[in-house]
C-alpha cells in the first residue's frame, strides 16, 4: 500500500520541507477568501482544463509548463494537492502532473481534502512569497492513457471496464460490459477521506475489480476516475488503464453503449 492519500499529520511534518510543494486547487476566490494551508500555492482547477489540450480535457503541455512554473513547483518536487471535494479536483491535478511526466511515488492527496487540516490546524490567507521556477515537463514512465480503439480492443476481453459515475448515469447509458463503482462510494461521507481499507477493497472486490486483473476506468470527461485511479494505485494495483476521452469522446465517435 502506497501513501498516494496522506493525512493532515503526514502533511504537517512536511510543510518546512522545502523539496515539498502543497497545491491548492479550490476557486481563487476560496484560497484568498477562506484561507489554504500554510504555504500552499494556488493553482486551481478551472486553470488546468482544457478542451484543446493535448489529449481529452488535459490542459496542453505549455500550459501546464507555465502554471506549475508560475507557481513556483520545482519539476522534482514532492506535490501533496487538495480541495473541499473529497480530493476529487486534487486527484485530477496529480493525475495531470503524472501524465506530464512527474514521479508518481512523489505524488499525493491530501486525505480528507481541505476540511481535514482546517478543523484542527491553523490557516492563511494570501499568497506566500515563491519564486517562480522553469518546471519541465516530461513523458511518463508508463502512461496509463488508453484511446478509443484501445477501449473498443478491450470490450470483450477479461479486461475488467469501470463506470465511476452515479447509477442514474450508469443505468442511462455506458459501455458494454462495464461494471459501475460510484468514485464516492470509496470515500466516507463524514471524514471525507478514503473509507478503510478492507471496506473499500471488498467494494471493488464484489465488482470484480480485483489486483490480478487490468482495469480500465471511464467516467465522462476524466475527472472522476483521477480519484479512482489514485485509489487502485494507493491499493497497490498495477494494470490500471485511464480512458481519457471518457464517455464524451466515446458517444462523440459513436461507440456503443447499453442502457437499464
Amino acid at each position: 500500500m502506497s501513501d498516494t492519500f496522506v493525512s493532515a499529520g503526514w502533511v504537517a511534518e512536511r510543510l518546512d520541507d522545502s523539496d515539498v510543494r502543497v497545491v491548492d486547487v479550490r476557486d481563487a476566490w476560496e484560497y484568498d477568501g477562506i484561507g489554504h494551508l500554510p504555504g500552499a500555492v494556488s493553482v486551481p482547477f478551472d486553470e488546468f482544463r482544457s478542451d484543446a489540450g493535448d489529449e481529452g480535457m488535459l490542459p496542453g503541455v505549455d500550459r501546464w509548463r507555465d502554471l506549475l512554473s508560475t507557481a513556483g513547483v520545482g519539476t522534482d518536487d514532492e506535490l501533496v494537492a487538495y480541495d473541499d471535494e473529497h480530493g476529487v479536483f486534487a486527484a485530477r491535478f496529480l493525475v495531470t502532473a503524472e501524465l506530464y511526466g512527474h514521479d508518481p511515488a512523489k505524488l499525493h492527496v491530501l486525505d480528507g481534502d481541505y476540511s481535514a487540516w482546517s478543523r484542527e490546524r491553523p490557516t492563511e490567507r494570501g499568497a506566500p512569497d515563491t519564486e517562480p521556477t522553469t518546471y519541465e515537463p516530461g513523458e511518463p514512465r508508463r502512461s496509463p492513457l488508453v484511446d478509443f480503439a484501445g477501449v473498443e480492443e478491450r470490450l470483450h476481453s477479461d479486461t475488467v471496464i469501470v463506470d465511476t459515475r452515479d447509477p442514474e448515469e450508469y443505468a442511462a447509458g455506458h459501455l458494454p460490459g462495464a461494471v459501475q463503482v460510484d468514485w464516492l462510494e470509496l470515500v466516507d461521507a463524514d471524514t471525507r477521506g478514503l473509507k478503510p481499507r478492507e471496506e473499500v477493497a471488498s467494494i471493488l472486490a464484489d465488482a470484480g475489480i480485483t489486483p490480478d486483473r487490468e482495469v480500465l476506468l471511464y467516467c465522462n470527461t476524466a475527472r472522476r476516475i483521477s480519484h479512482t485511479y489514485l485509489v487502485l494505485r494507493h491499493l497497490g494495483y498495477e494494470d490500471v488503464l485511464f480512458y481519457e476521452g471518457s464517455l464524451t469522446e466515446w458517444e462523440a465517435r459513436d461507440g456503443a453503449t447499453v442502457s437499464e
